[in-house]
């Protein structure tokens, strides 16, 4: 009987700590996939090292307006970030660029700026549109000296960009079948009008933007991941 007894407790028991352990926190596999864009001593990027530095405090900045380049190519992917303005900031994350030396119009910008600002005050160069193409949704007039989060998801020829956990802009590459105007009609900035977003690739480097319009803007905790694709 002792035996009978002992072998189905051993069974109870075996079974609960099974429960329990199911019941542990896992790790998010997808929160493993996040990579640093930069590495810490930059021995991936494409930048001047006299405009481009990693502070102390892990913070990005520049101290001209030149855009900082990744090595690579990237395509299907999440790119989350911190930013930091100031008055009259202007600045962008720059996505599938082929000529870094002509980013313009071989790239599309998502825009980082003061929106608050008469320079800036246009919907198509507030902060969080993709800019010069698509205005942002909402009014993205920003506090300065806090530190403010963006996420491009960038699939193919969708991009959608949100600010703050709020959804800014969108755009479908396929849409864009003209190149000086959008597909409701409106015109394209000359300089932006070199050729049709439909048939722009869509891999290329990512950079972010420098000291543009007379004002800082810092940069911390920018990573990147793939997007599954089918």
């Amino acid at each position: 009987m002792k035996k009978l007894f002992y072998i189905p407790f051993l069974l109870v028991c075996f079974l609960l700590n099974a429960c329990n352990t199911a019941q542990q926190p896992q790790k998010n596999c997808e929160e493993n996939q996040w990579q640093p864009l930069f590495k810490d001593d930059l021995s991936n990027a494409i930048y001047n090292k006299e405009v481009w530095s990693f502070k102390s405090d892990k913070v990005l900045r520049a101290t001209k307006d030149e855009v900082i380049f990744t090595s690579d190519d990237y395509e299907n992917f999440e790119l989350e970030l911190e930013f930091r303005i100031e008055k009259e900031s202007n600045s962008g994350v720059i996505i599938y660029c082929t000529d870094i030396k002509k980013w313009i119009p071989n790239s599309l910008e998502i825009q980082i700026a003061d929106s608050s600002s008469k320079r800036f005050s246009k919907p198509f160069w507030n902060c969080g549109c993709i800019f010069g193409h698509v205005n942002s949704e909402f009014d993205t007039s920003l506090p300065f000296a806090q530190w403010h989060k963006m996420l491009i998801r960038a699939n193919g020829q969708q991009i959608d960009v949100y600010l703050n956990g709020k959804h800014v802009s969108k755009m479908n590459m396929a849409e864009w079948k003209d190149n000086k105007f959008s597909p409701n009609g409106e015109k394209i900035l000359p300089w932006l009008a070199k050729n049709k977003k439909c048939e722009m690739p869509t891999k290329g480097k990512i950079g972010l933007q420098g000291k543009h319009g007379g004002a800082t803007t810092d940069f911390k905790n920018v990573r990147i991941r793939k997007l599954k694709t089918n």
